[in-house]
């Protein structure tokens, strides 16, 4: 990478010296516009609109219309005087919380690196703000603009994400906002629903540029003159919903499917009433198990206990019969002796 500004943190009394490095880069495809007969570039002159003369860059000034056909003709000069404090300077104004800045007034992000000897308060200032779970608001002059920005931690390393000031903030001015229009309780426990079921930690490598890999291999294959293939094509955009309803039941179990998950019994209700009913549902019919069970071994058991009771007086009656027995003999005996 190759710094595009050096300056120092100015952080209270102490002076970090560092450089600044683009922290991202545009992948976008360019193309240069040429004559489609020989491929030849297209260029345009400079010219000027009164004399009609070609311009070099050396006689390009900066001009401000203000209207009338009149324009104020700005040079470099008029530039470095302005009373830019934070030239070469990044002015740490105050420590706030990350959530409190709106990510809206994001702009672009820069990556510091230390500069000679400030490695050491480099350092100091990185672990300070990653103990304090805070960013710092700062003010910083690049190319001949001061601006806003941020100095927050990210992979052990400190960036710089310069902010738009917020007059550059556009205001929403849209009707549905005055009109009185409510969602109902269902609807919204519905969309909830369909949230639940997309959920997901986000991994910013999962996702990629389908159209840019497209368009490669559309160029790979006209350098080494092979066949263009055609992609898939892409699954058609589902026509407006009528059924406000319908629509979000329907999304719900097309993000079960996608998930490889069972369709909901109840579908169409909200993730957390299907799940309550269908342990509720689970739950009464283990008790509607358990109920004919123990009836069944009741009237098993019943017989048992009825065959016991029969057997106990055949049993004594047996043993009474056996002393009976007992005593005819010698009445024999004593008539045989007689």
């Amino acid at each position: 990478m190759r710094a595009i500004w050096k300056g120092a943190v100015s952080f209270g009394l102490v002076s970090i010296g560092v450089k600044l490095y683009s922290a991202t880069e545009e992948k976008d495809i360019r193309f240069h516009q040429v004559h489609r007969e020989d491929g030849g570039r297209i260029r345009y002159k400079r010219t000027c609109q009164v004399c009609g003369e070609e311009v070099t860059y050396d006689d390009i000034a900066k001009g401000y219309d203000i209207g009338g056909g009149e324009m104020v003709i700005l040079t470099d000069e008029d530039f470095a005087e302005l009373p830019l404090t934070s030239s070469r300077a990044i002015d740490v104004l105050e420590f706030v919380p990350a959530e409190q800045v709106d990510p809206i007034l994001y702009n672009k992000a820069y990556f510091l690196e230390p500069e000679g000897t400030a490695t050491k308060p480099y350092l100091l200032l990185r672990d300070a703000l990653t103990d304090s779970e805070r960013v710092a608001i700062v003010k910083v002059a690049l190319r001949q603009r001061e601006q806003l920005a941020t100095l927050r931690v990210r992979e052990g390393v400190l960036l710089l994400n310069t902010m738009l000031w917020p007059d550059e903030i556009r205001k929403p001015d849209f009707g549905f906002l005055d009109e009185d229009l409510k969602v109902r309780p269902p609807e919204l426990a519905m969309a909830s629903s369909l949230i639940d079921s997309m959920a997901g930690d986000f991994e910013a490598d999962a996702f990629t540029d389908d159209y840019r890999a497209a368009l490669q291999e559309v160029i790979d294959a006209k350098v080494e003159g092979r066949e263009v293939v055609q992609p898939e094509e892409a699954e058609e955009a589902p026509a407006a919903a009528v059924d406000l309803m319908a629509a979000l039941k329907a999304s719900v179990e097309r993000a079960r499917s996608a998930r490889g998950e069972a369709p909901a019994g109840g579908a169409g209700e909200p993730t957390p009433i299907s799940a309550a009913r269908s342990a509720q549902k689970k739950a009464a019919e283990k008790k509607a198990a358990k109920a004919p069970a123990r009836k069944t071994a009741e009237k098993k058991a019943a017989p048992k206990k009825a065959a016991a009771k029969k057997a106990a007086p055949k049993k004594a009656a047996e043993g009474e019969k056996k002393p009976a027995a007992k005593k005819a003999a010698p009445k024999k005996a004593a008539r045989k002796t007689a």
